[in-house]
């Protein structure tokens, strides 16, 4: 049995280079791509690195990004997420099996594979020509070292034209060597502060390092690294995510909140998107949170902040029933007098259809709503998401996100599409 090969495909700057597939113009234009609220810098393209940091607030830095030519965009997840789509279908045709890891990066079985590096070019050249979107591959017998590789493929760009396979051992050697403890994935500031004070300052220190020592006095997971590194993969390929134990659907308003009926608006939306999510796995939920907070950073504001958990008479997906119960929970917490920030709305206690066992004369979801519910998302997923949808929630909702420097939605909006003029 042939011993298995990960290769690591990861989208180069993914949301700076779906800003630029459908502006040409601005391909050697440096990026950056605001968090919600055209807040913080949240993305940015290779030439925009050295001029701002990660994370920095928008409004401190807008006047250097200014000087230095530096264009910014709203967040675009429609876009985003579309685009992604489309690279993984993309990829998806050209390995035995793929694990979509993030909206921007997959792992693929390469076990067997002679040529694989001439599958990572064509992985490449294929996503570039039908998506627009670079990418980078790392190929390795296991997940950390391919990641470790395609963070050497970016670093290295020019030398390795994107691609690095270290299935060899002396190439995997001279990899570790080169490459800094920092990168290796799972390793974050408080482990990397950690491992340094220990002497690992590269990733060929850590995978030689005792594992039951790692273990002792970290974890297993940083065992198991340690071990990945070594070439001894310890991760499979998870061809189908596992379903998620809670669901979250939060986000700040674009302007204070004073009143209750604008926050109602704003938790039916959550809601609604958040039980999206639910069907979209095929799960249903027994007890839902709902919380509202003021702003937590402004020295002037009033500080508030409240949640509360509902139980629902039955496992559900109903839209309309937890809406219901979200909107009970939200006029028990409501107290007037503060500037609102943020609603969140979490899915608790979820459980597969079919795969719990409850009281023999528990209520049970009618098969009506059921029913409802997949005509609502039937309906939706053709004509877009908002074709149908509670009255509660608003098409232009006022409280909405700031998306001042939004792209178009070129691929999921019939009056936005791409405009193509003929001389």
């Amino acid at each position: 049995m042939a011993d298995p090969v990960f290769a690591l495909i990861d989208c180069n700057s993914f949301y700076a280079s779906c800003e630029r597939v459908f502006r040409p113009d601005l391909q050697r234009v440096p990026i950056v791509v605001l968090s919600n609220n055209d807040g913080c810098i949240i993305a940015r393209s290779a030439d925009a690195k050295p001029f701002v940091k990660m994370g920095e607030p928008y409004h401190k830095v807008r006047s250097t990004l200014e000087r230095h030519g530096v264009l910014a965009f709203s967040s675009n997840y429609a876009l985003y997420g579309d685009m992604s789509e489309r690279v993984m279908t993309v990829i998806e045709g050209l390995v035995p099996a793929l694990e979509i890891y993030s909206i921007d990066e997959a792992f693929a079985d390469m076990t067997g594979v002679a040529e694989r590096e001439a599958l990572g070019r064509l992985i490449r050249a294929r996503v570039l020509k039908l998506t627009g979107i670079p990418t980078g591959v790392g190929i390795a017998p296991s997940k950390t070292l391919a990641k470790l590789a395609n963070a050497a493929a970016k670093r290295w760009q020019t030398q390795t034209g994107g691609g690095v396979d270290v299935c060899d051992p002396d190439r995997r050697d001279k990899l570790l060597k080169a490459m800094p403890v920092g990168e290796v994935w799972g390793v974050g500031r408080r482990m990397n502060a950690h491992l340094t004070a220990m002497g690992i300052i590269t990733a060929w220190d850590l995978a030689q390092a005792d594992a039951w020592t790692l273990r002792k006095q970290f974890s297993v997971l940083v065992e198991k690294t340690a071990r990945e590194l070594r070439g001894t993969p310890c991760l499979a390929l998870e061809e189908a995510a596992p379903a998620k134990q809670e669901i979250c659907s939060s986000r700040a308003f674009g302007q204070r909140l004073y009143e209750l009926d604008p926050i109602r608006e704003a938790v039916a939306s959550y809601t609604t998107r958040a039980c999206e999510k639910l069907r979209a796995q095929d799960s249903l939920c027994r007890r839902v949170r709902v919380a509202i907070r003021t702003g937590m950073f402004n020295p002037d504001e009033i500080k508030f902040a409240r949640g509360v958990v509902c139980d629902l008479p039955y496992p559900s997906d109903d839209t309309r029933l937890i809406i219901r119960a979200a909107q009970q929970g939200l006029e028990h917490i409501f107290r007037p007098g503060y500037a609102y920030a943020k609603a969140e709305i979490l899915l608790l206690d979820l459980c597969q259809r079919g795969q719990f066992t409850d009281d023999l004369f528990a209520e049970l979801q009618p098969s009506a709503a059921e029913k409802v519910m997949g005509v609502l998302d039937a309906v939706n997923g053709r004509w877009g998401r908002g074709t149908l949808r509670p009255a509660r929630v608003p098409v232009t909702p006022h409280w909405g996100m700031k998306q001042a420097l939004k792209s178009p939605n070129y691929t999921t909006s019939w009056q936005q599409l791409w405009p193509v003029r003929c001389r």
